[in-house]
């Protein structure tokens, strides 16, 4: 019951998802930190079975550590991005990992991207993305509200559009919100 997504705006990528711990018909919290940091310009948000999800962000996040302390250089976004999907590609041939995943970063020269990364290993560069039943009812707030140029008051006012849709409309009641933003200076979490 997961809700995941994120946009790309000039000079920023935002990327929120519900704080939301349940399974079957219980909730168990609702102060999740889906969205994990995967280094000082990366942001990786995920739904589908939580297990799976944890397991496999922190497995991304500790390999790109490794390549980098190996390296002595970070993969850009885009290298991470398809990064992530040959592992999902690799674990879809032994046991697939059910998680879906939105990743956004911030390159210096390229600027931010926004990646969008599902269970069957299939990727794809967005402006604008969400994963789990949130992606029913917001791709079409996204469709209409989207702009290249964005600036970060007018992203978060799409995101609380979004939010209230899904407060609106789903079933499922998903009270609070985690909301991390990235851009040339990092990621930070943004209160609401």
């Amino acid at each position: 019951m997961d809700s995941a997504f994120g946009l790309v705006g000039d000079g920023f990528a935002i990327l929120a998802a519900d704080a939301s711990a349940g399974r079957s018909i219980l909730v168990f919290k609702h102060d999740v930190d889906k969205i994990m940091e995967l280094d000082s310009h990366k942001l990786l948000g995920g739904s589908g079975t939580p297990a799976d999800t944890a397991n496999f962000t922190e497995y991304i996040q500790k390999n790109l550590k490794l390549y980098q302390l190996n390296n002595d250089l970070n993969l850009t976004t885009k290298g991470a991005a398809n990064f992530t999907r040959g592992e999902l590609a690799k674990a879809l041939r032994k046991g697939p990992y059910q998680t879906n995943l939105l990743l956004a970063g911030y390159d210096e020269g390229c600027g931010p991207s926004l990646y969008f990364i599902d269970y069957m290993a299939s990727l794809a560069k967005v402006n604008f993305g969400a994963q789990g039943y949130a992606a029913n009812f917001i791709l079409s707030v996204f469709d209409r509200e989207w702009t290249p140029g964005l600036d970060v008051a007018g992203a978060l006012e799409i995101i609380k559009k979004c939010i209230h849709e899904l407060n609106t409309r789903f079933l499922i009641s998903q009270p609070n919100f985690v909301i991390k933003i990235v851009d040339s200076s990092g990621t930070r979490v943004h209160e609401l």
